[in-house]
Formats: structure tokens, sequence, C-alpha cells
């Protein structure tokens, strides 16, 4: 027999498991139907906390991770089971029971008048997507698909999707929607849209289209999306405060037609540059007045610094999933999920704690803080993460300065050359940013007519 026999399902994952308690991943392998066929080294239940531990320590290998998690314990460290077992146990575990403990704990984090975080009695959220490269091969390929180039040849690694719905106070995801690379954001959207009740929703110019719109808006929720120029370009009414309703048609109709929805056109500059088209359902001007609506698609881009404590920080930089199946690519990627909705609901404590933004917390601190909880088994008891957070509270408030956070402004260009061999310098340097401009939002003069 094992020595991990009888050992492995007491083992936890840190600070982590104040909110993934053994309770809730027992009812969550109850909800799948994963059960145990035989007492065994890798229970299910020790399986869901070594999938996210996987994703707490990406860069390192199962041995390293598995060492990272029974540390403590003499007799699970010095016998641990080699790789294929992991990878074994993970199947049977599924991805399914991974996603499902995120769907029990995720949901919106912002107290009532936390900056960026309602507008007008709404809840503020914003639906993107990113990708996350997974390893070539054959199964992976077949299924999740990846990126092409123009003549429709292979040009990269093969990808899964993510898209989810993310509170922009707090960049804590509320929802989201796991499959490869060849579904598309838009297909995956439509799926969050349950969610979004009540709540007014941010997109990009890659989302509007007459299925999208009446999902979000048949389930309650409110929207304010980015369009190109030709999407909903003919004016059927001016309204007083210069915008103007349209009717968006259903792909392929260039006329009005059964399926339409009408909804109203907002075209802004900012600081005198490219004009910006926004779409929304919210149709009164003066109950909702256009250059607020202007001023909140900004924060739009709060889904992108959520992006980038998963993909940058937690994650890794330009790092690849370990799974060579496309299932369990899938189980990573909702165990990236489940460990990045737990260290927003640490910044949150924290910053409540201390009165101020959450966005004023380093990730990354909390990221390497929480590492340690799990290496050197310190949190272990309900008073020991107390002071925990007690410790990485101390911590964290060294860095902060007493003022407020000054505004930082950086240009969106590309730092590296598309390959390291270029000799075109296609790089461009950042000005400054110790100083941010002052950037006005101005109606479009075009139709202040």
């Amino acid at each position: 027999m094992h020595p991990w026999v009888g050992l492995s399902d007491h083992v936890r994952l840190g600070a982590v498991t104040r909110w993934v308690t053994p309770e809730l991943v027992a009812e969550a392998l109850n909800d799948c139907g994963v059960r145990d066929r035989k007492p065994g080294a890798l229970p299910a239940r020790f399986m869901v906390y070594f999938t996210l531990a996987l994703a707490l320590f990406q860069q390192d290998s199962y041995d390293d991770v598995a060492e990272h998690m029974v540390g403590g314990v003499p007799e699970l460290g010095e016998s641990i089971p080699n790789k294929s077992s992991f990878t074994r146990a993970r199947q049977r575990l599924g991805a399914q029971a991974i996603e499902t403990v995120f769907r029990k704990l995720t949901g919106p984090l912002a107290p009532a008048g936390l900056e960026g975080s309602f507008y007008r009695g709404m809840r503020l959220a914003a639906v993107d997507g990113f990708v996350l490269d997974a390893p070539e091969t054959e199964a992976n390929r077949r299924r999740l698909g990846g990126p092409k180039d123009a003549r429709g040849q292979v040009a990269g690694f093969p990808q899964v999707r993510v898209v989810t719905l993310t509170e922009t106070g707090t960049h804590a995801q509320i929802d989201a929607a796991v499959d490869g690379f060849c579904c598309g954001e838009p297909e995956l959207a439509v799926r969050l849209a349950p969610s979004a009740a009540r709540m007014l929703v941010i997109m990009d110019r890659g989302f509007p289209g007459v299925a999208l719109w009446r999902a979000y808006t048949e389930a309650g929720a409110h929207l304010l999306i980015r369009a190109r120029s030709c999407v909903a370009a003919r004016p059927i009414e001016y309204l007083p405060d210069g915008t103007y309703l349209a009717r968006m048609n259903l792909a392929g109709q260039k006329r009005a037609a059964p399926g339409h929805v009408v909804l109203r056109v907002i075209e802004y500059q900012v600081g005198g540059g490219e004009v910006i088209r926004l779409l929304t359902d919210l149709l009164d001007p003066e109950a909702y007045p256009a250059p607020e609506l202007a001023a909140l698609y900004r924060e739009r881009w709060e889904a992108e610094s959520s992006y980038c404590q998963i993909k940058t920080f937690q994650r890794g930089p330009q790092q690849i999933l370990r799974s060579a199946d496309p299932g369990l690519a899938c189980q990573e990627a909702w165990a990236h999920l489940v460990v990045h909705h737990c260290l927003t609901r640490i910044i949150m404590e924290l910053a409540a704690g201390a009165r101020i933004d959450p966005d004023r917390i380093s990730f990354l601190k909390v990221l390497k803080h929480v590492r340690r909880s799990v290496i050197a088994a310190t949190v272990t008891t309900a008073t020991k993460m107390m002071d925990f957070m007690d410790t990485l509270a101390s911590k964290v408030g060294r860095k902060l300065d007493s003022g407020p956070r000054r505004p930082r402004v950086a240009d969106r260009l590309l730092k590296r050359p598309d390959s390291k061999y270029s000799y075109r310098a296609k790089g461009q340097l950042l000005r400054p940013t110790r100083r941010a401009p002052t950037r006005t939002i101005t109606l479009h003069p075009a139709i202040l007519q």
C-alpha cells in the first residue's frame, strides 16, 4: 500500500483553503458525481487542491508542486507519486469538478460605494476574453484549435479561450466560460448573460450582435458596447443631447427587417483622438447622460488588468499549460480562475481593513505570500489564517504612501519585435508616465446638428 493512502486526503492549500473549504470541495464533487472507487494515494478531494496548486505554482513541475503541498508531512514528502499517476488522477477528476468549485465560489465582491463599481444603481461589469497556450499535441490541435496565418497555416500553439464577466471595481470574475480557440468570444459571452442581471455590462467592438444583445437585455442586464462604424450606422431619430437612435440588424441584413433591435448610439472623442462609437440600450438621454456613459467606457480596461494578473503574474509570462489533453487544459484554465478569485478575496479584505481602494494593493505581493503559506504550511486553522492576514496587511501597508494614487498613462504600442532575430526596429519607446496629460471627452461635432 502506498504511504499516501489515508493521509493525502487531509492535505490543504494554505490560505486558499479559507474559501475553497473541504466542505465546498465535497459538495462540488458530489454535484459532479465524482467518487473514489477505492481508497488510493490520490483521492478526488486531494486532487482538487492539487489541481489548484498547479495553477498557483504554474512554473513548477508536478514533483515540485506536490512537495510544496506535503512538505510539512514527512511521511508524504519522502514518497511522492510519479507524474503519470497525477495525470491519471486529474483525468478521473475531470474539468467539471473544478468548474463547479469556481461557480460555488465566485460572485460580485464590491461593497456599496466602491469607486468604479456602480452607476446609477447598476453594478458595473465588463465582458472580455483571453487565451492560454496549450501544448502542441494532436488531441489539443483537433479539439481546441489555434491561430492561423493569412494562408490558413498553423501560426501558433493550440489555445484555450476564456471569456469572463468581470466586476470592474474589484477584478473579481463573476462568471466565466471556457472552450477552445475555435469557439468565438461572442458565442462564449452569450453563455454569461444570465449572470449579468441588473448590471451595466461593458464590451469592446468585437462583441456587437443581435443575438448577444437580446440575450443580455432579456436577462435583465444593460449594455454599453463599442462598435465599428458600419454597425447601426443609419440614424432613425436624433436625440436632444446629440446622440441618436439606430437599428442593429441581423447578420447579412442591410435594411430593417424582423429581428432587428433599436439602440442608442453615442459618438465622442477623447482628447481630440479617434471617434469612438458606443451602443447602449439606455435610451433616455436625461436619465443616462451621454458624457457619463462615455466616461464609463474606460472601466472596461479593468477586465484587461485582471487578465494581466492571471496571465503575467499568476501563470507567468508566455508560459504554456501543462496538459497534452484538451479536457485537462480546460481544467487548468478553471483552476487559474479559482485561484485568482481567492487572491482577489484576500485583496478585498485587506482593502476593507485599510479603508483604501483595492487597486492600490499589489496583486504580486499577495500572490507571493499565498504561495509561501502553502510551502510553509503556516495556515492550518482559523486563528493562523487571521495571523496570516494581519502579517500580510502590515507588509502591504508599508508600500502605500499617504496621498492619493497618482494618475498614470501609457501608450498602447508594440514593446517587443515579432522575433528577436528581426533586424527591423518595430518597438517604440514609451513616454514617461509621471505626469498624466489632461484628456477631455467631447461628443463628436458631426452629430451636434
